[in-house]
């Protein structure tokens, strides 16, 4: 990256934001009315327009930071919101069975949808936990090895859903809980903190269609595996970054060596964030991956527990895979 444009990203970097008093009040209101207005199905028409009509009332601050984001979301390519209304007294136990999403309209999900809202339309798909647009990302037993949202071993750096066409655009976690002993970190690594760290070589062969991506395991037997496709593509100067570690195979020697050393860099690039209650973590899935910390779960209804939801910008582009204009992706 020329020192021109990382001057650019630099000085569009933000720190998080952090609601005060009144905005954390404000944004409970909003989101009860989202509760209430809808019929207590999160999946449904009643909850998805309640949600797009109650983005606005949210508070100025966060609605402009937001909008920053999606304009440019910086040299990080994630944005971090604390001070949402999560109260972690009234949160029940942790769920620990594979699968769990969450359907009752509550205040979580209701924040989780109105900021989906606003940096684009929330969706889901059908073969992912069942095309709920609130999922739970917990730790599951028997699952700590999974390299999915269900593990608790150190889950690689992937962009979300890497595989599918219409993948998010951004992806949303709201910490409803942490681990007992605060150690499991979200970690996000960006292409573009990384690119101009990688060598000419490495460049040049991850813009080369050498590298081919399956579905993650949380679509279990659904999807196929994708046309061969380059891992950098777009702007040579601003990429977009498409990688799964846990699914994208190199085609040949140059890949395998080329995918090492991007694997190399983002890991010495990442930024690491410890979430508490009412943290939210948005990243942009098109420039940024994502991972996680190990951590060991107690599986004793006090275990880590975030919430997640996706967000696409350009819902029509995927209409043929929704039936009824629906937002559920049917593959």
């Amino acid at each position: 990256m020329n020192s021109l444009l990382q001057q650019v990203f630099e000085a569009r970097a933000a720190g998080p934001v952090i609601l005060g008093p009144a905005d954390h009040e404000l944004a409970e209101q909003v989101a009860r009315r989202v509760v209430s207005d809808g019929d207590g199905w999160v999946n449904s028409e009643a909850w998805l327009n309640a949600a797009r009509d109650g983005y606005h009332d949210l508070p100025a601050v966060l609605r402009k930071a937001l909008a920053e984001f999606r304009r440019d979301s910086g040299p990080g390519g994630a944005f971090l919101v604390r001070g949402l209304p999560v109260d972690e007294s009234a949160v029940p136990d942790t769920p620990a069975y594979s699968g769990s999403v969450q359907k009752e309209g509550t205040i979580p999900a209701a924040l989780l949808t109105l900021i989906a809202s606003g940096l684009g339309d929330p969706a889901a798909f059908l073969a992912e936990k069942s095309g709920a647009l609130v999922h739970d990302v917990v730790p599951v037993p028997g699952s700590e090895a999974f390299q999915g949202n269900e593990g608790s071993v150190m889950l690689s750096f992937h962009n979300e859903n890497a595989f599918h066409a219409h993948r998010p655009d951004y992806v949303l976690l709201l910490c409803l809980r942490a681990d007992h002993e605060r150690v499991a970190g979200l970690r996000v690594s960006c292409i573009r903190k990384a690119l101009d760290k990688l060598s000419k070589e490495c460049v040049e062969a991850l813009f080369r269609p050498i590298y081919i991506t399956a579905p993650p395991p949380s679509f279990g037997d659904a999807g196929e595996l994708t046309e061969p496709h380059g891992i950098l593509s777009g702007a040579p100067d601003d990429p977009d970054l498409l990688v799964d570690f846990a699914a994208t195979k190199p085609l040949g020697p140059d890949a395998v060596e080329a995918m090492r050393e991007l694997q190399r860099t983002l890991a010495a690039t990442a930024d690491t964030i410890y979430l508490e209650p009412g943290d939210l973590a948005i990243v942009d899935n098109r420039v940024s991956v994502h991972g996680r910390t190990s951590f060991t779960p107690r599986y004793d209804g006090r275990d880590r527990w975030l919430q997640r939801t996706f967000s696409l910008r350009d819902l029509r582009s995927s209409r043929h895979l929704r039936p009824a204009d629906s937002h559920v992706m049917i593959r």
